[in-house]
């Protein structure tokens, strides 16, 4: 950035207009050039809308063209959401990170499970604590949300501050960490706050959100009613429900048992950060079977229906040391992510049909989300009385209900951009003034590619109507060598009773090669060309659906 006058900037590059894959940006700007900031960097997760896609990280092409002038990476919290994709993407920036203590600790845990991730250069931020990054003077304020040690930020800056809430909610019984802190939320909006860039998960909800100590006594009730084992499912990092369900175990004289690799490294960070202090150790997977029904309760990873998590194979009955019979209870301590839901209910139905009795929180309290409700923003938009406010973190719907709740609470600036706005904070009244590149890049396996390449387009036609693969040697003179090698992938084996789907391709490979006049025939591109029209429109008449056709010419 270059401008004659000091500007603040706020650019998102992921998580507004959808959930998942946060990423802002915070920019600094005069006459001498510009400084950045970089608050997050999330990812989000494929579901059966992108055949073959693990996960997807944002487009950071903009923030490697600045990165000489990017100051450094400030990291929230250790949800996926918003630090999953910095193994990723920062060896594109190679610039420092900062981060609370849990933060650090859960990421360096996750990087000793991944051989091949890089070393981060992280310093560790006191929980509270301040720390100057270029121009940017940055505070972590702590919130309460469904991890420990978030943190909303306080960014201090020569034209203002702006407060960067994270994921939060209000919550005087958080459990685990800090609940969020009024008086300081106070103090900060006396001093002056030029924006809000707020979470809007859950701004379509009216209400105060019920508090994590509401979930304990629930899961406790529960428990203690349980006849046979318990399995309680819940997102891995949600250490305040671990506690909660490990305590509730021990009341009831059961012991636990843990099975997921994600959820024993939660277990084990939490443990050096002595987040689980007062808790008894867990037992392994040995245990399971080696103890009475009633004197079980084992946490598993797999509340968003994950095809290889341990519920999933419990349900399945895939899973080599685990099994769940009559009797037994379930418990989902979780909300199913948008997306999630037709696996979620289908493992739900097949723990169901084995005899199972399955609880979730359309039964009892066992689930509170971690985002605020419209009551909540209220108070903190009340607490922090901010000229603006910017709605992120959220769908459409969410930011513009945020953005509706701002101004009914007389909250006069309030921008509703999306990613790649550009949106001007100061001076002057806030509003969008540029756009820069934004997107998403697939993890394909071990690579990545850029939504706009054709893989996955392809893969989606694939997996409708198949393809058909067809081999031909041609002589220099144009005369076909042989018979014409056909295969077919997905394509129905008959598409009328004793009518081969084989059989009409192979006519059609010929009707297309006989209808060529021999010169044209000796072009490979023009034989290529009329035997895929010939194959498509052939299967379409019979079949309605036109498969993909592979046509290979080869010249001998």
């Amino acid at each position: 950035m270059t401008k004659a006058i000091k500007e603040l900037v706020f650019l998102p590059l992921g998580g507004v207009g959808e959930i998942g894959m946060n990423l802002a940006v915070y920019g600094l700007g005069s006459d001498r050039g510009g400084e950045w900031l970089c608050v997050d960097m999330g990812v989000a997760f494929a579901d059966g809308e992108l055949p073959g896609i693990n996960l997807i990280v944002p487009d950071i092409s903009f923030l490697e063209e600045e990165r000489r002038s990017l100051a450094g990476i400030v990291l929230t919290h250790a949800h996926e959401d918003h630090f999953g994709a910095v193994f990723a993407l920062w060896p594109k920036l190679k610039v420092p990170i900062y981060a609370t203590p849990f933060t650090a600790a859960l990421m360096e845990a996750k990087r000793m499970g991944e051989p091949d991730a890089p070393e981060l250069p992280v310093k560790v931020v006191p929980v509270g604590g301040r720390v100057q990054i270029g121009s940017f003077d940055v505070e972590f304020v702590p919130v309460a949300h469904s991890i420990p040690e978030s943190s909303a930020l306080v960014i201090r800056t020569p034209l203002g501050n702006v407060v960067h809430t994270g994921d939060w909610k209000l919550d005087p019984g958080p459990i685990v960490g800090k609940p969020t802190d009024e008086a300081k939320f106070r103090s900060i909006g006396e001093e002056g706050v030029r924006a809000v860039i707020c979470d809007s998960t859950n701004a379509v909800r009216d209400g105060i959100s019920p508090s994590e100590t509401d979930v304990a006594k629930s899961l406790a009730e529960i428990v203690a009613e349980a006849k046979g084992r318990v399995a309680l499912t819940t997102f891995a990092s949600n250490v305040a429900r671990l506690r909660s369900a490990a305590l509730a175990a021990a009341a009831a004289d059961r012991e636990v048992v843990v099975a997921g690799r994600a959820m024993e490294r939660v277990i084990n960070v939490a443990r050096e950060m002595r987040l689980l202090d007062g808790v008894p150790p867990f037992r392994g997977l040995d245990a399971y079977h080696a103890l009475p029904r009633e004197r079980v309760l084992v946490l598993l990873t797999g509340s968003q229906g994950e095809p290889r998590a341990a519920l999933a194979r419990i349900a399945f009955d895939d899973h080599p040391e685990i099994t769940l019979d009559r009797g037994d209870t379930v418990i989902f301590s979780s909300r199913t992510i948008p997306g999630n839901e037709k696996a979620v209910n289908r493992i739900i139905n097949a723990l169901v049909t084995s005899g199972a009795e399955v609880i979730t929180d359309r039964d009892r309290l066992v689930h509170v989300s971690g985002h605020p409700r419209r009551g909540e923003l209220t108070r903190m938009y009340e607490w922090l009385k901010p000229e603006a406010v910017v709605p992120v973190h959220g769908e459409a719907l969410h930011l513009h209900e945020n953005a509706k709740l701002a101004r009914s609470l007389g909250i006069k600036e309030v921008a509703e951009c999306r990613n790649g706005d550009v949106v001007r904070l100061a001076p002057g009244p806030v509003q969008i003034i540029d756009q820069v590149a934004a997107g998403r890049v697939y993890q394909d396996g071990d690579i990545y590619v850029h939504e706009e390449s054709r893989t996955v387009a392809e893969r989606r036609k694939l997996s409708f109507a198949g393809i058909v693969s067809v081999a031909i040697a041609m002589s220099g003179r144009g005369d076909i060598v042989g018979d014409p090698w056909v295969d077919m992938t997905g394509l129905p084996e008959e598409y009328e009773p004793k009518k081969s789907m084989q059989d009409l391709v192979a006519d059609a490979v010929d009707d297309a090669i006989t209808s060529l006049p021999k010169a044209r025939r000796r072009d490979p591109a023009a034989l290529e060309q009329a035997i895929e029209r010939s194959v498509r429109g052939s299967v379409n008449n019979v079949w309605g659906k036109k498969p993909l056709c592979h046509v290979l010419i080869l010249q001998v």
